[in-house]
């Protein structure tokens, strides 16, 4: 190596502070500033670094690999092209609160503000979309800022770092007796909470006694903080139903007896119309999205709600709160639940919520999802195949749009981690690569990225990544040769003024694409090929494209207009066949 015994560059710094944290993958594409990066990862043999073709693609990967493991996901990219490219999975980490460090390469300490060759000020940039970030100006100051951005990144509520690294930094040295990596953090103004206020548990549970009608509303906090188990128990014990945002999926078993399925835009019709009417509601890692509440104003009108979140100031901040409890979801369900056993061990809870949960077994009945049979290959068929040929235990990645609400409805979660989703940012082209970091993270599973033929373009060169480093992943192509969520609201609410959403001469043959990266490609046009093409892309063990042209028209019901309260949902139309 290039340094001497005596002495420890930044970038070996670099590496090092990483297999301190116990780093083992880096998404990554190199460039100038970072070469000195490069250089010192040629040596190592710790940490894999996976060239990914597009920095948007490595991001996500980092992204996709964070929501499986519950590690926090590393990217690194150069300067000025690179560092911007990296934006948007930044953005879509933010948004859904996922423990991210990106490493930035930045031109020399001399020459920022100059606009030198490849220089982009990415802390500006992206300060409005992360957690924190650093600019390092000092090689000695390195290690503690590495290991306060895993910290910050992973601690309270997740998010995504930025760590800019300019290459006099990478260059220089420092004494190797000076090197330490911290083994504690201590910043003065970041302490989150962690245990609730045993006042505001209390109160909570004097609430949960005297509801008749309560539901539990579940975000990906409860996935984020793994207070699965607890919200489980919590919800076994009291006979609640239990509904998740988009976020939230996999965080209360999907097949079971009390799951409502998701609430919101395009929840199911039987959810909405429990939060509507229940009289007291538990929110728990959630933020009362618009896309879950609808119209403010008339969402859960005739109820209590209690808030747990370990963000404070996602409480209050869209939807009034009769109970808030600041700290980490699962804490605070160990807490409530043991306090709620010892209180409430008296009550009948089965006879008590009886008649609130024969009336949602009636609105099941009455509503349930479905979709017509009328001959035609239809996407929800489609997910229902995944999941049964999968058996539930695949990780499901979506990119954005019908596919992804399809996905959600149809494909049942029992365990959390196994949906990856961008939820809060809605962005296409994510499921793709997050699939590849997904598959990484867990080579002997079965990962599945659900796709639309629009979103799959924006991050199709990331197959050349899955053929180079043997990653198995499935893509399933829900074609229907449209922007197929742009369309529906077209023709809904735009008089079917179709206005740049047509893909039918704009999509390539998915089929020769896939085999022109080197992976496997495959078409599906009958109801009855679909299982077997399943079966066939899990035996292979290779990347694999399944092109599913669907009926172009079908559009995902229930829906609940923008703007419009979610009692005012709009089911599927008759006739159709039900499932």
């Amino acid at each position: 190596m290039s340094q001497t015994k005596e002495k420890i560059s930044g970038a070996q710094i670099f590496l090092e502070c990483l297999k301190a944290e116990g780093v083992d993958t880096i998404f990554g594409y190199p460039g100038g500033v970072v070469l000195k990066l490069y250089d010192e990862l040629y040596f190592e043999r710790n940490i894999r670094h996976v060239l990914v073709k597009h920095e948007q693609g490595g991001v996500h990967a980092a992204d996709g690999y964070a929501r499986t493991t519950g590690k926090v996901g590393v990217a690194l990219v150069t300067s000025g092209p690179g560092a911007t490219n990296a934006v948007t999975g930044i953005a879509n980490a933010y948004m859904d609160s996922i423990p991210i460090v990106v490493f930035t390469g930045q031109v020399p300490t001399a020459l920022i503000g100059n606009d030198a060759f490849q220089e982009a000020d990415i802390i500006g940039i992206t300060r409005p979309c992360t957690k924190h970030s650093y600019l390092v100006k000092d090689v000695r100051d390195l290690a503690r800022i590495i290991k306060e951005a895993f910290y910050i990144a992973g601690t309270g509520r997740p998010g995504p770092v930025v760590v800019d690294l300019p290459k006099d930094v990478l260059m220089g040295e420092i004494p190797r007796a000076a090197f330490h990596y911290p083994e504690e953090v201590n910043i003065r103004s970041y302490k989150p909470t962690v245990k609730g206020a045993v006042t505001q548990i209390r109160k909570a549970i004097t609430a949960i006694k005297r509801a008749h009608r309560p539901v539990m509303y579940i975000g990906g906090g409860v996935v984020l903080s793994n207070a699965h188990d607890q919200v489980r128990e919590l919800a076994e014990v009291i006979n609640a139903p239990v509904t998740p945002t988009l976020m939230g999926i996999g965080g209360f078993p999907g097949s079971h007896p009390l799951s409502l399925g998701m609430l919101g835009m395009h929840g199911t019709w039987y959810a909405n119309m429990a939060v509507h009417h229940c009289d007291l509601l538990i929110a728990i890692g959630a933020r009362f999205d618009d896309r879950v509440t609808g119209k403010i104003e008339q969402f859960a009108p005739h109820c209590k709600i209690i808030h747990v979140d370990i963000d404070p100031t996602s409480i209050r901040k869209n939807v009034r709160v009769d109970i808030p409890i600041v700290g980490d979801v699962r804490e605070v369900l160990v807490e409530l639940n043991e306090r709620l056993q010892v209180e409430a061990i008296e009550i009948d809870w089965l006879e008590k919520h009886r008649e609130w949960n024969e009336q949602i077994a009636a609105w099941k009945r009455e509503q349930p999802l479905r979709y017509a049979d009328d001959g035609k290959l239809k996407p929800q068929y489609v997910i229902e195949q995944i999941y049964q040929v999968t058996g539930g235990e695949a990780i499901i990645t979506t990119e954005v749009g019908q596919h992804q609400m399809w996905a959600a409805q149809y494909y049942l979660f029992d365990q959390p981690r196994r949906w990856v989703t961008s939820g809060g940012l809605g962005t296409m082209g994510f499921g793709f690569p997050a699939a590849m970091g997904a598959q990484i993270a867990h080579p002997d599973k079965v990962v599945i990225d659900i796709a639309g033929d629009g979103s799959i373009q924006m991050t199709i060169q990331e197959m050349a990544t899955m053929v180079e480093y043997g990653l198995p992943v499935i893509t399933c192509i829900i074609n229907n040769q449209y922007l197929g969520m742009v369309r529906q609201w077209q023709t809904m609410f735009y008089e079917n003024h179709l206005s740049s959403v047509d893909l039918m001469g704009g999509t390539p043959d998915f089929v020769k694409l896939a085999e022109a990266y080197g992976g496997v490609g495959m078409r599906v046009t009958k109801k009855e090929e679909v299982r077997s093409a399943l079966e066939e892309a899990i035996a292979l063990r290779r990347p694999c494209l399944i092109d599913f042209r669907v009926d172009r028209e079908e559009d995902v019901y229930p829906m609940v207009p923008a703007g419009a309260a979610n009692v005012d949902v709009i089911p599927q139309p008759d006739p159709v066949v039900h499932r």
